[in-house]
């Protein structure tokens, strides 16, 4: 039976082409602002696109927020993906402004430490050692397009990272059911729909 995957539309994020690449790994995705139904899901994904601020304002109008806590605090699979995998720290900074995320991960969200910015296109990917949202082969590199990460990870969780230019920023965190990616897998071409199926795999 094909897993019930619910892809959050809380009026931010590139729902489509997540949708398109769910379906394509052979899940059922239900793109709803429902709270009910996303709660009938097997895992629910928190896409996201755009600032940190603007991100929280409407997953805050949509409910998302005590969403999102109480399911991690349940221990269901859930995916964030770029901004969707922001909104999981603590807070975030732009632009000189504080702003709350949602807090089930440890940790800020910041402007990356490089002079060229955004840090957009194709980059690789150093995993933790027992991650398992990566097993394809050595080297495969996804699509990232963003100012802000996170600098460092929880230390409650496996993190994987990444570089531009000098610095390094956090690019994927697992910890129990709970999994987020900086980068857009449904973006990285065979890279990112490995990601996806091996995740769906999961639950």
């Amino acid at each position: 039976m094909n897993r019930r995957v619910g892809l959050f539309d809380y009026g931010s994020g590139n729902l489509h082409s997540a949708a398109r690449a769910f379906a394509n790994a052979g899940a059922d995705v239900s793109v709803t602002s429902d709270l009910g139904e996303l709660r009938r899901q097997d895992a629910l994904v928190v896409p996201g696109v755009g600032a940190f601020a603007a991100c929280m304002r409407g997953l805050t109008q949509a409910g998302g927020v005590d969403l999102i806590r109480e399911w991690v605090a349940a221990d269901r699979p859930l995916l964030g993906i770029c901004v969707g995998h922001q909104i999981l720290f603590e807070q975030g900074t732009e632009h000189g402004t504080v702003t709350p995320g949602v807090g089930v991960l440890r940790g800020s969200v910041d402007t990356l430490p490089a002079r060229r910015l955004p840090h957009m296109g194709w980059n690789t990917v150093q995993p933790a050692d027992g991650m398992s949202l990566f097993g394809g082969p050595a080297g495969e590199r996804f699509y990232f397009v963003h100012s802000y990460a996170a600098l460092t990870g929880p230390d409650d969780a496996l993190v994987a990272t990444a570089e531009h230019e000098d610095g390094r920023f956090v690019a994927a965190v697992e910890r129990g059911n709970l999994a987020s990616t900086q980068f857009h897998p449904e973006k990285s071409g065979e890279a990112g729909a490995h990601l996806i199926a091996t995740w769906l795999r999961k639950l």
